[in-house]
């Protein structure tokens, strides 16, 4: 990848302006609230797009792209069966709970919902994954450095955590959406020539399935077996993918719901993952199909795991280097540092405000002044990207960066799941039944995963088995919770208005246009949704 003046040029004034972004919005933070929740006055596009764009890191386009050339379109799942569903349930269902409450992050939630000791679990096993999982987007930067300036990985690693702690340290989570906006565009404007180019060049979708193996060009029809690259059943893909991973991630994970508590109100928090899952539907053509054009034109990719060059990860920075010339190289190299300190942003924002509130504040010093809040809030920023420098060379030993990521949800997000859905929707779950079941559950994640590297059970692909350590996750706590919930008491009724399905909460604007109305939205998607499915069976 040979860059030139103009490219280095275009990624200076990238940083330049991050940076810019972060410095201007300072002198708005001045409360903790306006630190890690904006003030909760964000308007809904805006914030329907930060929801989108924080889940648009390394894991999103060098992950899915990785994945696109390992899997071929069944990577597709991911969105139409892996996000969207879920996405719809989360606006209509369980965000008049989230914001109709005024937590201020999701284990909040589960403290007024179950009890202290439930709260305490979900936020250090939610600090331990966040860190984790910004790794995956320093890694991802350190490889693009790499590439472009040949410089070694820790240098490149140390770089990208400079840049992010500048800027969310200055702004707070203000800063962290406004740069989700910038960066979003950045990516489609970076990434959607590249994909046109390529499936012009190969002779459009009937040249490119000819060139890739069996299988690769089919959402369904191969999941029988046959000719199945990600080696698991469409029942399989449902319900560990579909249902928990899918729900575990878009219905209880604080870095993207902490986007929808910005909102000005109850109705623009319920647009907010709306807004974000129309364009969250056509993402696959930026993604997943540049992977499947670099595995047709670099057949190799993936068969070296000793070559760092030759992963399933490079598959978009090999497209780059192949297509784009001068200036549109920088423009691509760009969105793709913007796609990485966005995931990384995005994890440090949650980190730092489940930190704060939840194990700092709780634990350590409880009646201290909101400064002193704002303050650790902002050195836990510094802590928790520190910490993911560390984790950066984790990722190095998985296969891809997608396997590393859905290993970790099947640990921590698969069985929270459970315990949310039991807790919104069910009066009689009981504290200790919450708490018991999702240490049960993790447990459980964890003995497979033991399990499954001591060669005791086997799985087609690193992939099949994340998504059946994610389904027995979930089954073990829901029926754990379920149990001891039988046997132990429930909370007052009193004590769970606004917090349980069938209870009071906070109402929504009087009177919507249609086109603002969640429901007739929510529709709307579903229907784009299935179409999509269908036209790549």
């Amino acid at each position: 990848m040979q860059a030139a003046l103009v490219d280095y040029l275009i990624i200076g004034i990238y940083f330049v302006f991050v940076l810019g972004i972060g410095f201007a919005l300072k002198k708005q933070v001045v409360t903790s609230e306006d630190f890690f929740l904006s003030g909760r006055s964000i308007p809904s596009w805006i914030t329907g797009l930060a929801f989108l764009s924080a889940n648009l890191g390394a894991i999103e386009v060098m992950g899915m792209a990785g994945n696109g050339a390992e899997y071929g379109i069944m990577t597709a799942h991911f969105y139409w069966v892996g996000a969207i569903p879920a996405m719809l349930f989360l606006s209509i269902f369980m965000m008049p709970f989230y914001y109709g409450s005024r937590i201020r992050s999701v284990p909040e939630y589960l403290k007024l919902r179950f009890n202290e000791s439930t709260r305490a679990f979900n936020a250090v096993s939610f600090a331990i994954m966040t860190v984790l999982m910004s790794g995956i987007n320093m890694y991802a930067m350190a490889i693009v450095f790499n590439l472009l300036l040949n410089w070694d990985m820790t240098a490149s690693i140390l770089v990208s955590a400079v840049v992010v702690l500048a800027y969310t340290a200055l702004g707070g989570l203000t800063s962290s959406i406004y740069n989700e906006v910038l960066q979003f565009f950045l990516i489609v404007l970076g990434f959607l020539p590249l994909t046109i180019i390529g499936i012009v060049n190969i002779g459009g979708w009937q040249g490119l399935s000819a060139q890739l193996p069996a299988g690769f060009s089919h959402l369904w029809s191969h999941t029988a077996g046959v000719n199945n690259p990600m080696g698991i059943d469409w029942l399989g893909i449902v319900s560990g993918l579909g249902f928990v991973l899918s729900f575990g991630y878009w219905c209880t994970d604080f870095l993207v719901i902490q986007r929808a508590l910005a909102a000005k109100d109850l109705a623009a928090a319920q647009r907010t993952p709306l807004i974000a899952a129309f364009p969250k539907i056509f993402f696959p053509a930026i993604t997943v199909l540049p992977g499947m054009i670099a595995l047709a034109l670099v057949p190799q990719l993936g068969h070296n795991p000793s070559d760092p060059h030759m992963r399933y990860d490079m598959a978009l920075p090999l497209l780059l280097a192949k297509y784009y010339p001068s200036g549109m190289l920088g423009i691509g190299l760009t969105a793709m540092l913007a796609s990485f300190m966005s995931g990384m942003a995005g994890n440090i924002t949650a980190f730092n405000t489940v930190f704060t509130y939840d194990i700092y504040r709780n634990y350590f010093a409880k009646n201290k002044s909101d400064g002193h809040y704002m303050m650790v809030g902002r050195l836990a920023t510094a802590g928790g990207i520190f910490v993911s420098i560390f984790t950066a060379y984790f990722v190095m030993s998985a296969p891809s960066i997608m396997d590393y990521m859905q290993t970790i949800f099947s640990f921590f997000n698969a069985p929270l799941f459970a315990t949310f859905l039991l807790g919104m929707f069910w009066k009689r779950a009981t504290p200790s039944g919450a708490f018991v079941g999702l240490v049960c559950g993790t447990l459980a994640a964890l003995v497979q995963f033991v399990l499954t590297g001591q060669g005791m059970l086997h799985y087609s692909s690193v992939m099949a088995g994340n998504f059946w350590r994610a389904s027995i996750a979930w089954l073990v706590c829901f029926l754990v919770t379920i149990a001891i919930s039988f046997v132990t008491k429930p909370k007052p009724l009193e004590e769970l208005t606004g917090l349980v399905w069938g209870t009071t909460v906070e109402s929504g604007s009087a009177v919507l246009v249609w086109y603002k109305r969640p429901t007739v939205l929510a529709v709307l998607i579903l229907v784009l949704t299935i179409v999509c499915n269908l036209i790549f069976w």
